[in-house]
């Protein structure tokens, strides 16, 4: 047993905080009151932190990137207070692969590095449970996962019987404990899904009360209609929406406010959500600065059609604005020499126009490059993200582990930097916060919220029978992290021995 004594605890449920101890027996909160007289195996005093059930981000890319798999103990997450992370977002997942390969998610990562020996998501599960976690993981059903494994690399609509297959996966998924139903509405693939498709498939998500999170088809001029057509889905099926990575883009601000009005007016006759972080930067795969004519087909068509020198300079003069310092090379596999470079350094290098050097990194990685891009209204994004109706979430991988791939401050302090404006009660970019943004406001916008939100039995509160999935903070930095009564994180450091992280499921 373990007794963590004479902490200021705040529980999830948004209530005031208070003095208390907590018992930790295996892998349970066994008792939270005034145990002074309590035994125990080990014992810490908390005197002076805070302590908090684990943090829950409901959308990273772990799975993209595969760094479930090359970094088990997922390191950037724990080291935040981060016990639980759910994967499947943008339209791709791990499962269900109906063609055993992981084709949708080749834009993030090199799919060669992992032995696919699974095909449903009970199996990846199965899969997971053996090679073992640090943190808790959960996952929705991607879109695109499935719709290319259907139809493989052809853009058209599903047919009567493959969309009555699509179903029938969807509907075995959800039964096996997936949180949900994930589209990428602005990738190829989903482009070609009309609304009935999407109306078809989330009235299933709906009726297993599942949730359905959506990358937005617009992020730019027409991110309000974006906004309405999931909106639509919502009023139609009653299906629960999250709309993922919700950000004021540079240039379409006002776009953004409509957009986000829309929200908050919905908000008030269906559950209709969004999430977001604290920067000023994008994390995007190469091949979106292609413009939508030259975005067409798959991969290998879209690598042969930049390579034609008849339509070069037709292409380039069709990318976006960019500036040098603005665009960061993050991922580049096979050219680990260009990862922290600046799109502008690349060009100088080169002797070539910025438009020149874009095409070029295009064309030697073959648009399996992956950028950071600084194109973010931090201001009206983190003003948004304090509605009642936002939730905090990385949308990044933990440490990937590879040279081809840059870390980043999203995967790294996401919710620490959340918690700092908090704790400060005031924030360079957007001022002094309202009086009700408290800690414990902040923290239940973090722990007890999504694991409503997502359906997560026994954790999220810090409460008798729960899990003991508990974060002890000194101010906004996480000294302590336990993940189902395993203490994991001690005084920063992350005990390697161990791997107690489990599958959740709906």
């Amino acid at each position: 047993m373990i007794l963590i004594k004479n902490g200021t605890v705040i529980d999830g449920t948004g209530n005031p905080r208070k003095q208390q101890d907590i018992l930790i027996r295996e892998d349970v909160i066994a008792a939270i009151g005034n145990l002074k007289n309590q035994k125990a195996d080990q014992v810490i005093d908390a005197k002076g932190l805070t302590v908090t059930p684990g943090f829950i981000d409901i959308n990273t890319d772990s799975d993209h990137y595969l760094s479930i798999f090359s970094d088990p103990h997922q390191d950037n997450f724990l080291l935040q207070g981060v016990t639980t992370i759910i994967g499947g977002h943008s339209g791709s997942s791990l499962a269900p692969l109906v063609r055993g390969n992981l084709k949708s998610i080749r834009k993030w990562a090199d799919i060669n590095t992992v032995n696919v020996n699974w095909s449903t998501v009970e199996e990846l599960f199965e899969n997971l449970q053996r090679v073992k976690l640090g943190i808790n993981f959960g996952t929705l059903v991607g879109h695109l996962t499935i719709r290319r494994g259907l139809i493989e690399e052809e853009n058209r609509h599903l047919t009567k019987h493959e969309l009555a297959a699509f179903q029938d996966l969807l509907k075995q998924s959800l039964k096996e404990g997936a949180f949900g139903f994930s589209t990428g509405l602005r990738y190829n693939h989903a482009k070609h899904a009309p609304y009935e498709e999407i109306i078809a498939l989330t009235q299933i998500v709906a009726k297993h009360g599942g949730l359905y999170a959506t990358h937005l088809r617009d992020e730019r001029a027409g991110i309000a209609e974006a906004v309405d057509e999931v909106l639509g889905y919502a009023r139609e099926t009653g299906v629960k929406t999250l709309i993922t990575h919700f950000r004021a883009l540079k240039g379409f601000e006002n776009e953004f406010e409509e957009a986000y009005e829309h929200i908050e007016n919905a908000a008030k006759e269906i559950q209709i959500n969004f999430d977001g972080y604290p920067f000023d930067y994008s994390i995007i795969p190469l091949y979106t600065l292609l413009a939508e004519e030259h975005r067409g087909g798959n991969l290998e068509t879209m690598c042969e059609r930049i390579a034609d020198q008849d339509l070069q300079n037709e292409i380039m003069n069709t990318f976006p604005k960019i500036t040098g310092g603005d665009v960061i090379i993050a991922q580049a596999q096979g050219f680990d020499y260009l990862v922290g470079k600046t799109i502008g350094e690349f060009a100088s290098t080169n002797e070539i126009t910025i438009k020149s050097a874009i095409l070029k990194l295009m064309n030697i990685t073959k648009l399996r490059a992956v950028l950071f891009r600084k194109n973010i209204n931090l201001k009206k994004t983190i003003g948004a993200l304090f509605s009642e109706n936002g939730y905090i979430a990385s949308n990044s991988p933990s440490r990937v582990g590879q040279k081809s791939v840059i870390n980043n401050e999203r995967a790294a302090t996401t919710f620490s930097t959340f918690l700092e404006m908090v704790i400060q009660k005031t924030d360079p970019v957007i001022g002094t916060l309202q009086s009700h943004h408290t800690l414990e406001w902040a923290i239940r916008k973090i722990t007890g919220k999504p694991a409503d939100l997502l359906g997560i039995k026994k954790r999220g509160y810090l409460k008798e029978g729960n899990f003991a999935d508990i974060a002890i903070l000194k101010n906004e930095a996480a000294r302590h992290v336990f993940v189902n009564g395993a203490w994991l994180v001690k005084d920063r450091e992350i005990n390697t021995e161990i791997l107690p992280g489990r599958i959740i499921k709906k």
